[in-house]
């Protein structure tokens, strides 16, 4: 089994949980190396092993409680292990599947977990598994439904990338399935079938040309989006095809229920005879930045700490369900998860693992306090 070194610098801390594969469905060896990490050098946390979900507590019988989490799992690899470590532009970068998303995030979490014997709340630290899959595999899904005791607290921090600033909240998301039905009939001829696909021109044409809203909530801006995703259809070369279907995906703002959102889809499309069915969907979340305890970690963080709007989904939405308010805060360009050129910058973990550390109460190496803000 790989051992991972909590005291070790934050770049080759990052590397080592890189190197360690978890595509989704595989996270056991990182979440057994997280575990073992947590075990030795840990002594002040209760740790906890659900399935491949580690979960690390303090009980200091403080007033707050506060869950700071970060998934294991990463989308598939693309040739991009194992991990790099390279200068691009006068930039120093930290290159591989999940450094980004968010092996980076869970780096600087581990990290500080075993460094915070004493913070000023207490702390859950939750590393969990299959979050880039469908919502019911996700971890934190059957945690909520069987311990929802160990996701409690007043306040929660994802550890999604970020840029090292804060983003509150999230969108909701949907997925829609619609289908056309027409009549097959020869090619040769058309005025005995009727065109399934043809039957999904409008459907197109009013999406191209959709304006999506902008809702400000919080002085935080959220953008709508509702695209065509896919579409299928056709049975061969010369015949008119009796189906067709199309895939949207709705991302909607967080003061828009999932309710709402399905009824906004459905009356766009109301008039054009189409079968439409929810085939997924979560809610967003609200910033949540108004509370004490988000107050109180912003304070922390600095003035010049960028605040803005989470435009995707993320498991903040989990904990807001739960009564938690939540934010995303954490290393790397959420622009570059998922992409074969995935990396995180040096400087965001050093910094997203000092800003943590001034909001613990905890003291900063002097290469720490240097970098900018």
């Amino acid at each position: 089994m790989v051992i991972l070194d909590p005291h070790a610098d934050i770049v080759d801390l990052t590397a080592a949980i890189v190197d360690i594969e978890s595509v989704s469905g595989n996270e056991a060896a990182l979440a057994d190396a997280v575990e073992q990490a947590l075990r030795e050098n840990a002594p002040h946390l209760e740790v906890l092993r659900d399935g491949d979900t580690v979960i690390a507590r303090t009980e200091l019988g403080r007033s707050q409680r506060v869950v700071v989490a970060g998934h294991l799992d990463t989308v598939p690899v693309a040739g991009n292990l194992p991990s790099v470590r390279r200068i691009r532009e006068g930039r120093e970068e930290l290159a591989g599947r999940g450094s980004c998303d968010m092996k980076g995030g869970v780096a600087v979490l581990l990290a500080l977990a075993v460094e915070a014997t004493s913070p000023p709340m207490d702390l859950t630290w939750i590393f969990y598994d299959h979050e880039e899959v469908a919502s019911a595999d996700n971890s934190l899904t059957r945690i909520a439904a069987e311990r929802p005791d160990l996701l409690a607290g007043d306040f929660a921090i994802l550890g999604e990338p970020t840029s090292a600033g804060v983003e509150g909240g999230c969108k909701g998301t949907m997925k829609l399935e619609v289908t056309a039905r027409g009549t097959a009939a020869h090619s040769a001829r058309d005025w005995v079938g009727d065109n399934a696909i043809h039957r999904l021109a409008p459907v197109l044409e009013r999406l191209a040309a959709y304006e999506a809203r902008r809702a400000v909530i919080d002085g935080l801006e959220y953008r709508e989006c509702l695209n065509v995703v896919a579409i299928d259809g056709g049975i061969a070369g010369n015949v008119i095809p009796d189906r067709a279907h199309v895939t949207l995906n709705y991302r909607f703002a967080p003061d828009t229920s999932v309710a709402q959102a399905e009824a906004h889809v459905r009356e766009l499309l109301c008039d054009l005879d189409l079968e439409i069915e929810v085939s997924d969907a979560a809610a967003g979340a609200l910033p949540g930045l108004d509370t004490a305890p988000a107050r109180e970690f912003l304070a922390a963080l600095g003035e010049d700490v960028r605040v803005d709007a989470k435009q995707g989904w993320t498991d903040v939405a989990r904990f807001s369900a739960l009564g938690v308010p939540a934010v995303n805060f954490g290393p790397g360009d959420p622009l570059l998860a998922h992409t074969d050129d995935e990396h995180v910058p040096v400087e965001d973990l050093r910094r997203s693992l000092a800003a943590l550390r001034r909001w613990l109460g905890l003291s900063q190496p002097v290469e720490a306090d240097t970098l900018p803000a």
